[in-house]
């Protein structure tokens, strides 16, 4: 399936890392996601019921990273791979990519990117 739908770009700030400041001080994020999908029967219908609705998604993404304890992108990457595939059931396979600003001086962001697939998803 070659259909995405995507939201790039969404900034939000959660507490995530190992150090004792990280722990402290919520951390703007960038999350990327990227969702395969049949979009031909949106683009027939022309109506949201059809449609994989990215609004929800980013709604869910912001509240977790908000609610964010995590120590490692990895598992807060996780985490997000398995809500969005519960919120977007039309999405069959999710690429999260988080990008963390200011984590390595001389670079302008680190972070992680994993795909997940919904039969492997965890439940």
């Amino acid at each position: 399936m070659a259909d995405r739908v995507f939201i790039h770009g969404l900034e939000v700030a959660g507490i995530v890392g190992c150090r004792g400041w990280e722990r402290r001080i919520p951390q703007r994020l960038h999350v990327d996601v990227e969702m395969e999908t049949d979009t031909r029967p949106a683009a027939a219908s022309d109506a949201l019921a059809d449609a994989l609705d990215y609004s929800a998604v980013a709604e869910r993404v912001t509240a977790v990273v908000q609610a964010s304890t995590f120590r490692l992108l990895e598992a807060l990457a996780e985490r997000l791979a398995s809500e969005v595939l519960a919120v977007a059931p039309r999405a069959e396979v999710v690429l999260v990519r988080l990008t963390k600003s200011r984590a390595v001086p001389a670079a302008a962001g680190v972070g992680v990117e994993i795909v997940r697939r919904r039969e492997a998803a965890v439940r």
